[in-house]
């Protein structure tokens, strides 16, 4: 039996072809034309020369091009890798290698960023450029432009007969160590995701419009927004950038039912001066992840709008669905609720041994099929997260009498900025190699608003001078905008413990950072 993401958007176009499907501004695109688009990008991929498998990587923020090249790309057989589009040049490059993509679909505002990239790298012969028009980008040097493409290609007829188990997309994540991974994700860990979130957590139906400010090359926005509900027949409100004004007043002209986020976006809302002025009486369900939600945010929250947000977790390598608080149980605040129907949670200590006493931490191992096939091209990698079947998380949580889970810890290093993932030991890297810096320690300290921010503690080199503004310019330049660190403390020394490794867990105590 055949498997393609595709389908999503071919059986709610057979089925509704005039419903709208995304709205951004003043456009409006039905299932139909965004169908037809997506046949017609695939057509076009083909000429370019891509062979089915092919990887295609996409750098697009929440814009109709997203949707369209991601369902493009699954039209033509080729795997999907959606990338951060606040990486820099470097940055990109070593994604572009890493996957082994043959093209780049990047948005024109980080053009920039995109070709620094894409030079660099001799097996990605295509870039292809999103615009707004149809101008000449020179295509002989291997540069198109999206919307020629579109016009131009011819809708292929039927979906590819992939596999359930193929690859579909693969998405990037760091560890504590190394470099980013690229978690390769099947048709079915995404499809079945997404299915459930629509069905059963959520509840959507063709009713259904939902504000997607969540990134959509994030798996939160895609699996549970962009999939699931395009799964339902519903609409996509597109919000490239957040803002609370923003926010508010799509919400109120187009009477957004479900609204998912994180928590500094919570909190942004929460505290706008002007929100009692917007109209929000048709949202119904809010839902939150990507870190921890403050209690006192989700009831304060809860209370002002008369809604309910769901708590929930995952990772990119669940597809990231893997728990969630439920419509018809009772929601624990704090809690990341119960695993989905299909997924199983088994808390383990440090030896490994199973731990069933509740309220006992344990670090959480995923069983189902949300679990990603390995990571691309990485089987040591692999084999050290997945051990016959079983996800290591590196989350440390407890379960109560009643099956529900709470997180206590994370792996210990990882900062989350705004719903973002920072993982020190990338940043780090950078900063060895300022020509002033002998050591380094990255940690996360508290923020109101984001959560947590990003801190670096260095000692210079002997007869070396550099300031924290300098550090912090230096990192700006190598860095995406949500890595690079905004606090810097210079020392003369970092402390060590006996075999000399600096101790982060000495610094993190230091009056929390």
């Amino acid at each position: 039996m055949s498997l393609n993401l595709a389908s999503i958007i071919r059986s709610t176009a057979a089925l509704h072809p005039d419903r709208t499907a995304i709205v951004i501004g003043d456009t409006r695109l039905s299932y139909q034309q965004l169908d037809d688009m997506a046949r017609r990008f695939a057509w076009s991929l083909h000429g370019l020369g891509l062979q089915r498998g092919q990887h295609v990587a996409l750098m697009l923020p929440n814009v109709p091009q997203f949707i369209i090249a991601y369902f493009g790309a699954h039209y033509a057989g080729c795997p999907v890798v959606p990338l951060n589009v606040l990486l820099q040049g470097p940055e990109v490059a070593y994604h572009l290698d890493d996957s082994d993509s043959v093209a780049l679909v990047a948005w024109e505002g980080f053009l920039p960023s995109a070709r620094a990239g894409f030079q660099r790298v001799d097996h990605c012969k295509h870039l292809i450029v999103a615009k707004a028009d149809a101008t000449d980008l020179g295509e002989a040097d291997g540069i198109h432009n999206m919307t020629t493409m579109i016009a131009s290609g011819t809708p292929v007829e039927d979906l590819p007969d992939t596999m359930p188990d193929d690859t579909a997309v693969v998405l990037y994540t760091s560890g504590t160590t190394g470099q980013p991974k690229g978690a390769e994700l099947t048709h079915f860990n995404l499809f079945y995701n997404a299915e459930y979130s629509r069905s059963k957590l959520m509840g959507m139906s063709a009713e259904t419009v939902a504000l997607v400010t969540l990134p959509l090359f994030h798996s939160f926005g895609q699996t549970v927004l962009m999939n699931a509900v395009l799964g339902a027949g519903g609409s996509l409100v597109l919000l490239p950038r957040f803002t609370p004004d923003d926010a508010f007043a799509l919400m109120q002209g187009h009477r957004v039912t479900l609204f998912a986020g994180v928590p500094t976006m919570y909190f942004a809302l929460l505290h706008h001066p002007e929100a009692d002025r917007y109209d929000l009486s048709a949202l119904s369900l809010c839902v939150s992840g990507g870190s921890a939600m403050p209690v006192e945010v989700m009831s304060a929250f809860d209370a002002k709008y008369g809604v309910n947000i769901l708590e929930g977790y995952g990772l990119s390598e669940t597809s990231p669905v893997a728990s969630f608080n439920v419509l018809d149980r009772p929601k624990k605040p704090g809690s990341i609720g119960l695993p989905i129907a299909g997924v199983e949670f088994r808390l383990v200590d440090d030896h490994g041994h199973r731990v069933t006493e509740p309220g006992t931490p344990g670090e959480i191992l995923i069983f189902g099929p949300n679990v990603m096939k390995g990571y691309y091209n990485k089987p040591e990698a692999t084999a050290g997260a997945i051990s016959k079947g079983w996800f290591r998380t590196g989350d440390v949580a407890t379960v109560d009498e009643e099956g529900y889970y709470f997180i206590v810890d994370r792996k210990k290093d990882m900062i989350i900025r705004g719903g973002f993932n920072v993982y020190p030991r990338e940043i780090e890297e950078v900063l060895y190699g300022h020509p002033a810096i002998a050591e380094v320690a990255v940690i996360g300290v508290p923020h109101e608003r984001h959560g947590e921010e990003v801190k670096a503690i260095v000692a210079l080199k002997p007869g070396k001078e550099a300031t924290a503004e300098e550090i912090i310019e230096y990192c700006k330049e190598q860095l995406a905008a949500y890595k690079y660190p905004r606090v810097v403390e210079i020392r003369d020394e970092l402390p060590k413990g006996p075999t000399g490794k600096i101790l982060k867990r000495a610094l993190r105590s230091e009056g929390k950072g």
